[in-house]
């Protein structure tokens, strides 16, 4: 009798697929630990700008005190100076600063479910058009009925978490912001993963989107700051709870295993199993901690399923009916 085990490619995109999953669940803990930062802070640019400063600081210990990480801060000098880095390339982490102040002004107030959903939106439609355009580091990526289904599926989840009187409870701008977010993602995932090819680093390419975020909101929290007024005195407004600034470790992990994995995804993909893992995680969050605007019970449940459903439905089923078929015996 003949064992047929599965292709090393086809058990490469399952643990593709995992680390994808997983990062939605970090991007979801993030949410709701820099939400929290914000309300602490009165401040959603202030605790975004907090978040990305602790993983640039975590980051550069690998980065600056070993040699690969010189060497590919070296390449990366050398690939901007003669231009064979382009200068959309280092934009992730502004996609990267709007994640986190979205995070500190909004998750606090409307829950990490609802907060996810928006971002679903985001990284279903824009994950689509950047597959189809050839802008992630896998190339062009077809949009085949499956993908298609997967997120109709999950803009499905979107309407539904928008039912009901969430619209009443909280501002509009409040639910744009999220699906902006998720736009930003997709694209953040896109560019560090060609950003990372191009360099042989996908630490190092992690490492340049925190330089940019830092950059980006240390200009936007400061002009928030001078209109807002900053909090009396600054440093006794941070809490003293250390939970509160983990996320700029979440931040710096899913950023990294993003990178790695993308080539094997595709943006669309990895977006979707980012999906499935937010949105379980964040049902658990807002079971665990109710938020003041989050959906009720039921919506919850029929974003959570149509969530599974956006994932399975994605999945290259065909493809990996031809790997099979092909790695049988004659």
């Amino acid at each position: 009798m003949t064992v047929h085990t599965p292709t090393p490619r086809r058990g490469r995109t399952a643990l593709a697929l995992g680390g994808a999953v997983a990062i939605g669940a970090m991007t979801a803990i993030q949410a709701r630990v820099n939400g929290q930062l914000g309300v602490h802070l009165d401040n959603g640019i202030l605790a975004g700008w907090v978040s990305f400063a602790v993983g640039l600081v975590l980051l550069s210990f690998p980065v600056l005190l070993t040699r690969s990480g010189r060497a590919a801060l070296g390449r990366l000098w050398r690939g901007i100076r003669t231009g064979d880095v382009p200068w959309w390339m280092l934009l992730g982490g502004a996609c990267g600063a709007l994640t986190v102040s979205t995070q500190g002004l909004v998750a606090g107030v409307l829950g990490v479910a609802l907060f996810s959903v928006g971002v679903v939106a985001g990284q279903t439609l824009h994950g689509l058009l950047l597959d189809r355009f050839g802008f992630g580091p896998a190339g062009v990526v077809a949009i085949t009925p499956g993908r298609l289904i997967g997120g109709a599926c999950a803009l499905i989840a979107v309407g539904v978490s928008l039912g009901g009187d969430v619209l009443g409870r909280a501002p509009w701008w409040m639910l744009v912001l999220p699906f902006l977010t998720g736009a930003g993602i997709a694209f953040q995932s896109a560019v560090n993963g060609r950003l990372g090819q191009r360099i042989a680093s996908p630490l190092g390419a992690t490492y340049m989107s925190f330089v940019g975020g830092v950059l980006v909101l240390s200009v936007s929290a400061g002009a928030s700051l001078l209109v807002t007024g900053a909090p009396e005195p600054l440093p006794a407004a941070f809490p003293g709870d250390l939970w509160l600034y983990l996320g700029g470790l979440l931040g710096a992990s899913y950023i990294l295993l993003g990178v790695v994995i993308v080539a094997r995804t595709g943006v669309l993909l990895m977006g979707l199993g980012a999906v499935l893992g937010q949105l379980a995680v964040s049902v658990l969050i807002d079971l665990i901690w109710p938020p003041a605007a989050g959906p009720a019970a039921w919506q919850v449940v029929v974003m959570v399923l149509a969530a599974v459903l956006s994932v399975l439905a994605a999945l290259p089923w065909r493809s990996r009916r031809r790997l099979s078929s092909a790695s049988r015996p004659a």
